[in-house]
């Protein structure tokens, strides 16, 4: 049971606020901002999702810029107001196309009657677009999406890659084609979060791969469509899949610890081709969702070295390598590093030629950070960086500075080798052929190189 649910921009305006049941103040709007930008508690930057203020429990999750944030009074679960929230984004965005701040102010008479559908006196209703579909009637006004910020997921199919149109992630599923006609077409993206920690000398010591296979469809008459996947997948570390079936292991064979799949997929022929059928419903949905602790090759080995250059200098050498293809880019790719407490200068050195690579000293939390635009698969980047402190190091200079972290996002990249082998989808006609785009991308969850 919620009280209030907002939606706030980066500098903290009010997009949407709807109050529910009226026993939390108004102004909680600008006291969860101003908490929030000024988060100071615990020796943390960021505040956490969950918070309590003067009894007011406060939930947020952020999309693209924006804070999604829900109150109430009383014990709720937490885990459920955050999904309620991630849903009830998810379903904006199915209805608008895009999820922005100019999307959300063009469409608010939409946004608001959504509000009304999916949650009455706090208590949810429904978070399913097909189910919306047959009580809310606004058309909504697109918003042209080359006029975005590149934020979050809907970018990364957008940079560089021919066969993916740049409107794959930003149409409604309710609004139809200039014309009056509705282009059909399906989107299948394998979304893939990996966790790794290496060693100080190399070797992996954790690796684990959180993987959903989303579905977005655009079809009309919600055709039956069938989806494979590799042959040689197994559920199970001994080789038998939970739906009992038979296989053996081999080395080559995809092993998936556990999974789930959403409650429209029947499983009739799993157990003989690997295939999943269903009638996808509208809006964008999780097909099944699998966790794989295998070993795989990490797409990037980083290393970093930190050792004494006089009384108060030392110097630190980053080296980061791309593991996979040279056919293959990785965007967004941020190296950090935390360094001594008593670090008061860093002078940094980019190998010569480097284009697209910044560098920072953090010098609120003494934290170095790499930021390099883009690696090609096969590449190695060096970095180095020299440290000046105010005090001399009474100890090891190894335990006081570490571990290199990374974020990335590499598309048309997975790293558990699962893939969609074909999406058949039942014909009306002969001349029936929609279009399919089936799309693959690998992300840093937890990617950890300790000195």
């Amino acid at each position: 049971m919620i009280s209030q649910f907002f939606v706030l921009s980066q500098r903290g305006d009010n997009i949407v606020f709807r109050d529910y049941r009226g026993d939390v103040p108004k102004g909680s709007t600008e006291l969860f901002f101003r908490k929030v930008k000024f988060w100071k508690e615990d020796g943390e930057e960021e505040a956490p999702p969950v918070f309590n203020i003067d009894g007011v429990n406060y939930f947020h999750v952020k999309f693209v810029g924006l804070l999604f944030v829900a109150t109430t009074r009383v014990n709720i679960s937490p885990s459920l107001v955050l999904e309620l929230l991630q849903r009830v984004s998810r379903v904006i965005k199915d209805y608008l196309g895009v999820l922005s701040e100019d999307s959300l102010r063009k469409n608010f008479v939409l946004v608001y009657e959504l509000l009304d559908e999916v949650i009455d006196f706090g208590y949810v209703q429904t978070t399913s677009t097909e189910v919306l579909k047959s009580y809310v009637f606004n058309e909504p006004i697109v918003v042209d999406a080359a006029r975005l910020p590149a934020l979050g997921p809907a970018s990364i199919f957008m940079q560089g890659a021919k066969r993916m149109p740049g409107t794959a992630v930003t149409k409604s599923v309710v609004a139809n084609e200039p014309g009056g006609r509705k282009r059909e077409e399906i989107f299948v993206d394998i979304i893939e979060k990996i966790s790794v920690t290496f060693s100080s000398s190399g070797y992996i010591l954790t690796s684990e791969i959180d993987g959903t296979i989303q579905m977005k469809s655009y079809l009309t008459g919600n055709p039956e469509i069938r989806l494979a996947l590799n042959e040689d997948v197994n559920i199970g570390r001994g080789g038998r899949s939970v739906y009992d079936y038979s296989s053996s292991a081999g080395s080559g064979a995809v092993i998936l610890d556990d999974c789930n799949f959403h409650e429209s997929v029947h499983l009739d022929s799993f157990d003989i081709d690997r295939s999943l059928t269903l009638v996808p419903p509208d809006g964008e949905f999780p097909v099944m969702n699998y966790r794989m602790t295998q070993e795989f090759k990490p797409p990037f080995r980083a290393n970093a070295l930190i050792e004494e250059a006089g009384p108060l200098r030392a110097e630190v050498i980053i080296k980061v390598r791309a593991e996979f293809s040279s056919n293959i880019n990785a965007n967004t790719v941020t190296v950090q590093m935390p360094l001594p407490t008593y670090t008061t200068r860093v002078s940094f050195e980019l190998e010569p030629g480097a284009i697209g690579q910044t560098t920072d000293f953090k010098e609120a939390n003494k934290r170095l950070e790499w930021n390099l635009k883009k690696i090609v698969g096969g590449a190695e980047h060096t970095l180095r960086a020299k440290l000046t402190f105010s005090q001399e190091s009474h100890g090891n200079i190894m335990k006081e500075a570490g571990p290199v972290s990374m974020l990335f996002t590499i598309p048309m990249y997975n790293a558990s080798r699962l893939q969609v082998k074909y999406l058949q989808i039942a014909k009306k006609s002969k001349s029936y052929n929609p279009y399919r785009w089936v799309r693959y991308v690998t992300q840093a969850n937890s990617y950890v190189a300790r000195i």
